[in-house]
């Protein structure tokens, strides 16, 4: 073998090595440097994102399995995680979370994300992380179609149900300072419950989501029987929530975020769970996508609304 030759195979491995070396630095599946939510995952070798029973239709349990809208976007992201990682075996493992322990079972690594029906406040980036948005709603209440309630102020002197640990907790009892309602305000634990004080007669409004009410009652044995009602108290957003101060794992969800809402991808995940037939029951919510829905889609932002 001439020296020219030699020499043309010595550079060539060099350069193949270099190549190997700038790729293993630039995959923090293989990065000894490797921290955070993606460390800890590798390290366990399970993702373990916190899921909701009856937030229908984002995050709910079909009676067999955790589904919706919002639980569509959670697996795709784990899939994300799965190829950032190269385990494409990675094991997933579900917890159900409610409104009112969500934040601490994040803080407390119990869950490694959740992507359910959790609103971005401005007082809540002092505990957790957010994503961008992937839904807008109005903040409203339900009502029993019969009970002559249509607007907040119907409500002075009434007992009122919301959920505890929400957003929505937090507007109804400032209305009810502000306006001296005297509004009897109950918190239930969970949406259901909730719900099941309005049917129960024990509330005569639930105040929370809108979209999340509308779900309720499009589930309902007697939908006709309700009313989703009342001048916003507000309008908020839903985003997947992980902990604070880590940039590769936000990096990796809003990627995975961004690419469906600009792809389209999220507006037909949207019409199968608002637009169509959903389970258990095969009932349309006909919640059709609004316009500032449409404006977040085409400029995916993490940006709070209160």
């Amino acid at each position: 073998m001439n020296a020219a030759l030699r020499n043309w195979r010595t550079a060539l491995a060099i350069a193949l090595l270099s190549v190997g070396a700038c790729m293993a630095v630039a995959s923090p599946a293989h990065a000894d440097e490797l921290t955070g939510t993606l460390k800890k995952i590798r390290d366990e070798g399970v993702v373990v994102i916190g899921v909701r029973e009856a937030s229908i239709p984002f995050s709910y349990s079909d009676g067999g399995r955790t589904i919706g809208y919002s639980q569509a976007i959670a697996l795709a992201i784990v899939d994300e995680i799965r190829k950032t990682l190269g385990q494409p075996n990675l094991r997933m493992r579900e917890v159900t979370i409610t409104s009112a322990n969500r934040f601490l079972m994040l803080v407390n690594n119990q869950i490694d994300f959740e992507c359910g029906s959790t609103t971005h406040t401005r007082e809540r980036e002092n505990v957790a992380a957010f994503s961008n948005s992937f839904f807008q709603y109005a903040v409203r209440m339900i009502a029993r179609k019969n009970a002559g309630i249509t607007d907040f102020p119907d409500l002075a002197g009434k007992p009122v149900v919301t959920t505890a640990g929400t957003s929505d907790e937090r507007l109804v009892r400032q209305l009810n300072s502000n306006k001296q309602l005297n509004m009897r305000i109950a918190s239930a634990k969970d949406h259901a419950d909730a719900f099941a004080a309005v049917k129960s007669d024990r509330a005569v409004a639930f105040v929370m989501d809108e979209p999340i009410l509308y779900g309720f009652r499009a589930t309902d044995p007697h939908p006709d029987d309700f009313v989703v009602t009342g001048t916003p108290l507000g309008y908020e957003t839903y985003a997947c929530m992980f902990r604070k101060g880590d940039e590769t794992f936000r990096d990796l969800v809003n990627g995975v975020i961004s690419r469906m809402q600009t792809s389209g991808e999220a507006e037909r995940l949207y019409n199968v769970w608002f637009t169509q037939p959903i389970p258990p029951h095969g009932i349309n919510l006909n919640y059709p996508l609004s316009q500032e829905m449409r404006a977040m889609f085409a400029h995916p932002n993490d940006k709070a609304l209160d």
